[in-house]
């Protein structure tokens, strides 16, 4: 079943070293399956990309 979550892209599609994305914050492996998610494992990765933001975040 697909999911309802809708996807986190803002169209700035780069990755860092780490492999993840610096717009979305998504690993490359979690843009790549994202259609093939449900909507709780589409709500985990939602919650690690808040956690990999709030990390980066140069202003906090």
């Amino acid at each position: 079943m697909k999911g309802t979550v809708t996807s986190p892209c803002v169209s700035i599609c780069a990755l860092d070293e780490q492999d993840v994305c610096i717009g979305c914050h998504r690993s490359a492996r979690e843009i790549r399956e994202w259609l093939l998610m449900d909507d709780a494992q589409r709500l985990q990765v939602l919650d690690k990309c808040a956690k990999r933001a709030a990390k980066n975040n140069p202003f906090s």
